[in-house]
């Protein structure tokens, strides 16, 4: 990438101002990384180790927890890194990289919640030809598919941002290198990367949104007239609920972050809510996947058992 800048690293401003908080802050923040890598490695693990989980939906599962263990990996180290440190500064390439990673990791799982979508449109609508539309080839063509895409995507957005002149500021009023923020500092021409950002990271996010919802009422229109037992019924929305609450928690910030008028944002809005998607998701993420799906909790249980 052809860097045309004048400056060669960047300060993150971080969560907060306050010196006396950074110790408590990073003990809070520690933990929550902890917890996310320990609970979805778990997921993951299991979902590897236990053949009653070699099925399309414990397959997007995993993928699901290794997406979440790299997306908290990309912007929590550096915070906390931070948190110790008094001088805040990242390289120029490190901030294109993060930029990178964040986009890349992000979009992914915008598209593999869509595909856990489908998954359960395929399983609860059409049962009897589940195991020959979802075979392991078609799940693994489909988990490649998105990965590749969010890959690209988030090189355009690189290759866009690395393109731009910085020749004032160079302090980040955030906690990791965001495209927002970086379009702030930059003293050229941004409004091709605007175009980019509003139009085709919107189309990235919102056209699996929209399929997600487009399966769940698909879903629910076969329940509610196929369905005559109302035990049936329960246990096939039980298996959605959880997915469900992961899409609500993945895009609610998300929305609020990148769809709402730039002339209505703050900084301190925009880092309370992207502490939401970036630290709490992953973590909330592993948590409701572990405590309300049965087969997990029964192999997670079998697992302890096994190392105690």
């Amino acid at each position: 990438m052809l860097n045309q800048t004048s400056v060669t690293e960047f300060l993150l401003l971080g969560v907060t101002d306050i010196q006396e908080l950074q110790p408590f802050l990073f003990v809070v923040f520690l933990t929550i990384y902890f917890v996310s890598v320990a609970g979805n490695g778990a997921i993951l693990m299991i979902v590897i180790s236990d053949p009653r989980l070699h099925s399309p939906m414990y397959f997007f599962l995993g993928n699901l927890s290794c997406l979440d263990i790299c997306y908290s990996t990309v912007t929590l180290p550096k915070m906390l890194e931070n948190f110790l440190s008094t001088h805040k500064a990242i390289s120029f390439v490190g901030c294109l990289s993060q930029l990178h990673f964040f986009h890349f990791l992000g979009s992914t799982e915008a598209m593999l919640l869509a595909v856990m979508a489908l998954d359960r449109f395929v399983a609860i609508c059409k049962p009897l030809r589940y195991t020959v539309i979802m075979n392991h080839q078609r799940c693994t063509q489909m988990a490649g598919t998105v990965w590749v895409i969010g890959f690209f995507h988030a090189l355009l957005h690189s290759i866009m941002t690395s393109h731009l002149k910085f020749c004032g500021s160079n302090q980040i009023h955030h906690f990791f290198c965001d495209i927002k923020p970086l379009l702030e500092l930059a003293c050229g021409n941004i409004e091709l990367n605007q175009w980019l950002l509003n139009t085709v990271t919107g189309t990235i996010a919102m056209g699996p949104f929209f399929l997600i919802l487009l399966s769940y009422f698909y879903i629910i229109i076969y329940l509610v007239f196929k369905t005559l037992s109302c035990s049936m019924l329960h246990r096939a929305l039980s298996t959605c609920a959880s997915h469900f609450m992961v899409v609500i928690l993945f895009y609610a910030p998300g929305v609020f972050i990148y769809i709402r008028p730039a002339s209505d944002s703050s900084m301190e809005q925009d880092r309370v809510i992207a502490i939401m998607y970036t630290v709490a998701t992953p973590v909330l993420n592993s948590l409701i996947y572990t405590l309300r799906n049965k087969e997990i909790k029964r192999a997670l249980i079998k697992m302890i058992r096994r190392k105690l």
